[in-house]
């Protein structure tokens, strides 16, 4: 099968996926729950895991998260949404981009196993990227969330750590019509005793996050409290308890990129 014909078979078979979407949005894991079953439980297989959570600033926490670790050598597997040209930047897989051909047999595996029960399009992208992680080796693997966390596919992990970035009013249809629902919802990727880093929050959200945390025996840092990060003369100063680091700009533009 040449190139042309793959990339071709590739978009169909993601188009099938979209018929697939429930007719009602309802919020759950037991679908892909389901699905992950039937393939062995690949999302139990994975090398240490990053969950990352929040509103404003995952995209960017994410690609830093990935940099830090691949300039000390490591191979990085990396879930992230939505992609900017081609659905195979949403799926890195020790740190090079899934190639078509492997994406076109795992989704065509999902499909099979899935016998036309309901599944929205991210849950079934996100069964294909677990699966793919369970199958080739990293170091480390990196996964977005996609809406909200307590009921977002990804939560389906156990993480070995947890970053929140800055929370505010999104998805409220979804996720609720203030803050400290949002928050919550957001704040459910905390669990298993997993350590959680939080970025700058509303004084309600800090609440609800440290609650959570407490919940699930987490240790929890927030951003201004435990640690802080400024800008001072063209550099990253990074400080916490124990340590005051100076350190270079990132290359990403914009001072809340220092944040």
């Amino acid at each position: 099968m040449n190139k042309f014909e793959t990339n071709h078979k590739l978009l169909k078979a993601l188009s099938e996926l979209e018929k697939l979407h429930p007719k009602k949005i309802d919020l759950g894991l037991g679908r892909i729950e389901r699905v992950l079953k039937k393939l062995g439980n690949p999302h139990n297989k994975l090398p240490a895991t990053i969950h990352v959570a929040g509103t404003n600033g995952k995209g960017s926490t994410v690609a830093y998260l990935r940099a830090f670790s691949e300039a000390q050598g490591k191979k990085v597997h990396v879930y992230t949404s939505p992609h900017l040209v081609n659905f195979n930047e949403r799926i890195v897989i020790a740190s090079e981009e899934i190639s078509d051909e492997y994406l076109l047999n795992i989704l065509n595996r999902i499909t099979i196993i899935n016998d036309n029960q309901p599944l929205s399009f991210f849950e079934a992208t996100t069964a294909a990227a677990l699966l793919a992680f369970s199958e080739i080796k990293a170091d480390l693997c990196i996964i977005e969330v996609g809406l909200g966390g307590r009921y977002d596919a990804t939560n389906v992990i156990t993480p070995d750590y947890c970053a929140i970035t800055p929370i505010d009013l999104d998805h409220s249809e979804f996720l609720g019509n203030n803050i400290a629902k949002i928050a919550k919802e957001k704040g459910g990727i905390i669990k298993g005793g997993a350590p959680v880093v939080v970025g700058p929050q509303s004084e309600i959200t800090r609440s609800v996050l440290e609650n959570e945390a407490n919940k699930n025996k987490s240790q929890i840092k927030f951003w201004g409290t435990d640690f802080k990060t400024q800008r001072e003369r063209g550099r990253l100063i990074f400080e916490n308890n124990s340590q005051l680091m100076d350190l270079p700009l990132p290359a990403l533009h914009g001072d809340h990129q220092v944040i």
